[in-house]
């Protein structure tokens, strides 16, 4: 089959390509992720796919669109439910290509990832592919979670510590970090000073 595969990043397109490929498919990858914050990031995941998809002769179509206005607009008052937003928006953008430029199937290197809602993204993959006419190639890739590690650290291969969105960034980084307040207290002229007072120690 010639299947269209969503990639959303190196490491996570190394399993799902040796996969498809052991089983004979010609697997071209689609590049569509607005979703990646802030923009040197986007820049890293890009940038490292692109060497990664040289080496390993896969032919990318690529939508390099930075569109974070249009990704906040969507999830803004539904960040509990963003995932399933940004899984959809990318997905819908894949099964479109897939049925214009004629392939047998789509998928997603997001079926990889053991941090992402893998019910949630086969669920809209299949509606997706009823609605358009095109089949959904659907694998649980989580299965070579250990190899795709291992592969992406081996060939020295950027790898990210965060979902993507600026969100997830948060939930990555803030919640290990002290919180710190501002204190002021009078000076004997009458005056205020301020004080960084860290939290986490009362």
């Amino acid at each position: 089959m010639k299947i269209l595969m969503h990639v959303c990043c190196a490491p996570c397109t190394i399993y799902p390509l040796k996969f498809l490929r052991d089983c004979n498919h010609d697997v071209h990858g689609f590049f569509f992720n607005p979703n990646i914050h802030p923009y040197l990031e986007y820049c890293r995941r890009r940038d490292a796919l692109r060497a990664y998809a040289e080496e390993e002769n896969l032919p990318i179509i690529w939508k390099d669109n930075y569109d974070l206005e249009q990704f906040l607009r969507t999830v803004v008052f539904r960040e509990s439910d963003r995932c399933r937003f940004c899984y959809y928006s990318r997905m819908s953008y894949a099964v479109h290509i897939a049925k214009k430029g004629k392939y047998d199937g789509f998928t997603s290197t997001l079926l990889y990832s053991k941090y992402q809602n893998h019910e949630l993204i086969r669920s809209i993959g299949e509606n997706l592919a009823k609605e358009n006419g095109v089949s959904f190639i659907y694998h649980d890739f989580r299965e070579g979670w250990e190899s795709g590690i291992r592969i992406s650290k081996s060939r020295g291969i950027y790898r990210q510590q965060y979902c993507g969105c600026i969100y997830s960034e948060k939930d990555r980084y803030y919640k290990q970090a002290p919180r710190q307040v501002v204190r002021e207290s009078k000076t004997e002229s009458g005056g205020f000073k301020q004080g960084v007072a860290d939290e986490s120690n009362g």
